[in-house]
């Protein structure tokens, strides 16, 4: 079975592009999603979560605060990259797990910093979605209904598109000027057929 990393920037496509592998019967990991079901489930986690971020950061149901935590984390570099040691080896002991149970030639492995925390090197083949900045921009305001200034610094807070490439073996052109269909159809056969 062939893992294959799958990321791009806020507004890139990513969870559009991830539906359209799995209508192929490709098999999705969300690392997003699986972050934030250990943060609630896995004692350990919760344990050093509150000791680098305090107790307040669960509510009395003991669901997350996420406000708070992206409040505390979003300035300090230093606070989010124990929170990322602590939850991205984690989440790749899950994704292995996952793998045993899957039956396809390829999985996807879908993470926003793929690239960024490294786990792109666990994977067999990285996939890179880019846009415009104005495109990503206008989908991030329309999706999450935040003004321009507000998704321009989530982007700034972000790797740049060029320094991404570098790192990707295949990249989607997600930006209305390419048809994505026809690019997704020719990447699922190579990887099948593993010509990537």
């Amino acid at each position: 079975m062939i893992k294959v990393g799958i990321t791009g920037g806020i507004g890139s496509g990513k969870t559009t592009i991830c539906h359209f592998f799995e209508l192929l019967d490709i098999p999705v990991f969300t690392a997003d999603t699986e972050a934030k079901r250990l943060m609630v489930t896995s004692p350990d986690i919760k344990k050093n979560l509150i000791s680098f971020l305090g107790k307040d950061i669960y509510f009395k149901d003991q669901s997350l605060d996420r406000k708070k935590i992206a409040k505390l984390i979003f300035n300090s570099p230093d606070l989010l990259s124990k929170i990322n040691a602590l939850i991205h080896p984690a989440v790749h002991e899950e994704f292995e797990k996952w793998c045993v149970k899957q039956n396809s030639s390829y999985v996807l492995f879908e993470a926003a910093i793929l690239f960024e925390c490294g786990l792109y090197r666990k994977m067999d083949l990285n996939i890179l979605i880019t846009a415009s900045e104005e495109n990503r921009i206008n989908r991030v305001i329309a999706r999450d209904n935040i003004s321009k200034e507000e998704v321009k610094s989530k982007i700034a807070k972000q790797w740049k598109e060029e320094k991404k490439e570098g790192y990707a073996d295949y990249i989607i052109h997600n930006d209305n000027r390419e048809l994505l269909i026809p690019q997704l159809l020719n990447l699922d056969k190579k990887i099948k057929n593993c010509e990537y």
